[in-house]
């Protein structure tokens, strides 16, 4: 069969749906998007190696917020959507999409493993006539430079007998006003037809696609979203401890300017950054451009204010409590409230609120924490000591027991007027009790 009927072929099977869709990787990306693919008509099948995903799904159970166990339910009982840790099975499928995470090692450096591992399973079973898609975050031509070489090694050549392509995902869980298919999706193939593939395919799935000229094109535009964020978080944590220093309030500041119609954009300090993806992602920038000698001295100042934010946090709390208590850290008891690293999402991804658990230990201080949404610590790559402890039962009473609560995490379901008076001190990292016009002569911004 020529190039031009494999292509052919493929891109009629999307065109028509017939295409069979794989989404490997059902977390917080794959199965959302599994779910839009499914919903656009397709069938799909999903990939994980964890069992108990595959358990959940089987029950009917989802276990991402995003999706309800009623439209996982629906799209399971109409035959659209299975899911299965049996990788051979990749070779039934027209469409792939990786959905894998991409951290960093300890050295800040990309962590490919995922990625890598699973194009190799992909390789094992690929065919001609099939569309292999990496979604996970990374650096300018990991498509071209690591997938690409990967698959190539079953002897079969891209853009001849299989297409590849690059889609970044635009998750931001516990955001109610966009799902998959309403959030504008970039994409671009690796070479004309599996541009039209890309087109065709996602153009089915989502309201509106945005195509770019490269794979490495793509992965640029994911990496500047965040680095975007990140940089602006980082000049307003910068900003706090400057007005602080000059008894300024940050959050008022940024409130005013924001009234400006034209030429400002609101970003808001906190304790550190956390999630899958702010935290994460410009280090892939970082790290690939020492390969063109190009310093990124805005990432990296960025990056070392951001994670010097939970040790400021620790000293406004061991500061507070010496001046208004006259008590050591050491010889304390704090309650942090929100372990999530994000309001009313279950999800300690990268979360500043382990980092301040470890400092607080650290120092010698006996901690404990309340979060709605985590009502355990899971095992985590980096604070493995911390996992199994487990979320306090509420308890306003109970709050005069500690002597400092810090407002990691500003949830909504918590009890902000309980907090208020019950707690001897408090150390807000949200301006949670400003915002809810709570005021009291313990409460310490940070």
């Amino acid at each position: 069969m020529s190039q031009s009927r494999h292509a052919e072929a493929l891109l009629s099977a999307i065109t028509s749906k017939r295409a069979k869709a794989g989404v490997i990787g059902l977390g917080y990306v794959g199965l959302p998007l599994a779910m839009s693919i499914a919903r656009a008509g397709f069938s799909v099948l999903g990939f994980d190696i964890d069992p108990s995903k595959i358990d959940a799904i089987e029950a009917g159970k989802s276990y991402i917020e995003a999706v309800s166990d009623a439209v996982l339910g629906e799209m399971t009982a109409a035959g659209r959507f299975n899911a299965t840790t049996d990788f051979l099975q990749l070779s039934d499928c027209d469409v792939i999409a990786i959905c894998v995470p991409t951290p960093l090692t300890r050295h800040r450096d990309p962590d490919l493993s995922f990625v890598e591992n699973t194009c190799r399973q992909i390789a094992r079973a690929l065919r001609p006539g099939q569309l292999i898609v990496l979604e996970s975050t990374t650096y300018p031509g990991t498509t071209e430079e690591v997938v690409k070489p990967i698959l190539e090694n079953s002897e079969l050549r891209a853009g001849e007998e299989f297409f590849i392509g690059f889609s970044p995902e635009r998750e931001d869980p516990g955001n109610r006003d966009f799902e998959t298919s309403t959030i504008p999706k970039v994409i671009a193939g690796d070479g004309p037809e599996a541009s039209k593939m890309m087109e065709a395919f996602y153009g089915a799935v989502v309201k509106t696609v945005v195509p770019v000229s490269s794979t490495a094109t793509a992965e640029a535009v994911k990496l500047t979203e965040n680095i975007f964020r990140a940089v602006n978080i980082a000049l307003v944590n910068e900003l706090k401890l400057v007005y602080d220093a000059m008894g300024i309030d940050v959050w008022e500041v940024i409130d005013a300017a924001k009234t400006k119609p034209f030429g400002y954009m609101p970003f808001y300090p906190g304790p550190g950054l956390g999630g899958h993806c702010i935290p994460i992602d410009p280090f892939y920038l970082t790290w690939k451009s020492r390969e063109f000698d190009q310093p990124t001295r805005f990432i990296e100042l960025a990056g070392e204010i951001n994670t010097a934010m939970p040790h400021y946090v620790v000293e406004k709390l061991a500061e507070g409590l010496d001046r208004r208590l006259g008590k050591a850290l050491s010889r304390s008891r704090v309650l942090i409230v929100g372990l999530a690293y994000k309001k009313n999402v279950p999800d300690i991804r990268e979360s500043p609120s382990l980092k301040l658990m470890e400092l607080v230990l650290e120092r010698g201080a006996e901690v404990s924490y309340f979060d709605p949404f985590i009502p355990e610590i899971p095992r985590t790559r980096e604070y493995g000591h911390l996992r199994g402890r487990k979320s306090l039962e509420w308890n306003p009473q109970a709050l005069s027991d500690f002597d400092a609560v810090l407002i990691a995490t500003d949830h909504d379901p918590v009890d902000y007027d309980a907090i208020a008076r019950h707690a001897s001190l408090v150390i807000d990292t949200r301006n949670a009790f400003a915002r809810r016009l709570i005021a009291a002569d313990t409460i310490i911004k940070a």
